[in-house]
């Protein structure tokens, strides 16, 4: 289900913006609106859950039924070649990457082809000693670094994709 405004022709840009909104920082989905209402990108918001956007013919947000991954799978099967989705879900990353489209961490790495095989067995590493009792700390808190680094890379990513 759809909401908020209808969105207008977003012709500037090649690619859609699609942010994994449940796990999303809330600094981060700031950045994401400024820029796309600056940038004239379209962006969709995907969640279990209503997420207020703010008024913005390119910003959208889309709630879709409460379920393991719900959001990820809309995500996948909704992007095309060249978008740009906004998590820091490693298996989903991975999935966007097969399709074609490009993934950024909401502390501004950018998965590749070339890493996400890496990440994904950390990942798997980590969840694997969790589940034998051992405990292994959370990511730290975001701090003003992660969100400059965020910044810059989506802004890299927005000037390339205009340029080609």
């Amino acid at each position: 289900m759809y909401q908020g405004q209808k969105l207008g022709k977003c012709r500037s840009v090649s690619f859609k913006l699609w942010i994994d909104g449940d796990a999303c920082p809330v600094v981060i989905k700031e950045i994401l609106f400024r820029a796309a209402d600056k940038r004239e990108v379209e962006t969709i918001l995907v969640a279990n859950q209503y997420v207020r956007t703010p008024p913005s013919k390119y910003i959208r947000s889309m709630q879709v039924a409460t379920g393991f991954d719900a959001a990820d799978d809309e995500i996948v099967e909704l992007l095309e070649a060249g978008d740009l989705v906004i998590t820091s879900d490693i298996p989903l990353a991975a999935d966007v990457l097969a399709k074609g489209g490009h993934a950024l961490s909401p502390r501004g790495s950018m998965h590749t082809k070339e890493n996400i095989k890496q990440r994904l067995n950390m990942r798997d590493f980590n969840e694997s000693l969790r589940a034998s009792g051992i405990n292994s700390r959370g990511p730290e808190a975001m701090n003003q670094s992660d969100r400059q680094q965020f910044a810059n890379q989506l802004d890299r990513f927005i000037t390339k994709s205009k340029q080609g």
